[in-house]
């Protein structure tokens, strides 16, 4: 007996027989809307086969793909935030934060480690935009901060994986504080002679970007990365005139001046390693020259 019966319009299968497609095994590409297996997706590390868009991905998965067989140290993991302003919107800032954790697994906006990325010590810390819109709290500014104090003492290159919404409005005048805490901290990285690379994701925006974000020896990109301060629709309101077509996007920036250049998330291991490799045997050569020869290659 056929699982289907042929009618003149169609076929028809009866209610009882259909089966459900189990939910994950399947991901369509917002952009092309070309359809893949989540295996095929997830190999191609959550960038589309056929057109590079990249999805968003979790500090976890930088992670594993980057650090030497997915081994890594996390450090600082159980910080959490406090209520220093007894903040409360629809609800309770702690309360807020609590429903978060429960929700995502994570204890604030950021995540950092160490190990090994093709064979050389690295110090990451990267953010999770699904933790309150990867907002900067103090929590986020104290593990980068200890993150970059890790890398100055045993002088390992420090990459920083921003994807943010900007400052943590619950905490105020202390998220702002963020900005210039790790400012400074990178100051005093930049006087150690430990490399620092910032690698902006979709979206990088707000305090972030004004801090540091923008502030690595080489700032680099992911394709279509959405990078500014406000965004587009409260600068145009301001300025009245309408944008220039792919404003704010990692390739308008990078034409304009402001990232040294664009990297897919596929060759960001190996990119890396070239990139630390050739600060390592050309100390001596002016930074200028070192990114003209990375942006060559």
């Amino acid at each position: 007996m056929a699982w289907f019966k042929r009618q003149e319009k169609g076929i028809i299968t009866p209610t009882e027989q259909k089966k459900e497609t189990p939910d994950g095994l399947w991901y369509k590409c917002p952009e092309c809307k070309t359809v893949a297996t989540m295996a095929e997706h997830k190999r191609l590390l959550y960038v589309c086969g056929n057109c590079g868009h990249h999805d968003r991905i979790e500090a976890v998965d930088y992670f594993e793909m980057l650090f030497d067989g997915g081994q890594f140290e996390e450090m600082d993991a159980n910080l959490t935030s406090g209520d220093p302003l007894s903040f409360v919107d629809t609800k309770a800032y702690p309360q807020r934060v609590q429903a978060t954790e429960r929700n995502t697994g994570l204890k604030d906006a950021v995540r950092t480690a160490h190990g090994l990325s093709a064979g050389q010590p690295l110090v990451v810390a990267a953010m999770d935009f699904k933790f309150i819109g990867g907002s900067m709290g103090s929590v986020v500014g104290e593990k980068i901060a200890r993150a970059i104090d890790h890398a100055r003492k045993t002088r390992t290159p420090f990459l920083m994986i921003s994807r943010s919404g900007g400052a943590r409005m619950m905490e105020a005048g202390y998220s702002l504080m963020q900005m210039a805490k790790t400012s400074a901290k990178l100051a005093l990285l930049a006087e150690a002679g430990v490399p620092y690379v910032s690698l902006l994701t979709d979206p990088t925006t707000g305090g972030v970007t004004a801090s540091f974000a923008m502030l690595g020896d080489f700032n680099i990109a992911e394709p279509g990365a959405l990078i500014g301060f406000a965004g587009p629709r409260v600068i145009k309101e301001t300025i009245g005139k309408d944008l220039p077509k792919g404003f704010q996007s990692a390739e308008f920036v990078l034409e304009h001046g402001f990232l040294d250049f664009i990297v897919d998330r596929r060759e960001l291991k190996q990119r890396l390693a070239d990139l630390l490799g050739m600060l390592r045997t050309n100390n001596a050569v002016p930074a200028e020259a070192t990114t003209a020869a990375v942006k060559a290659h």
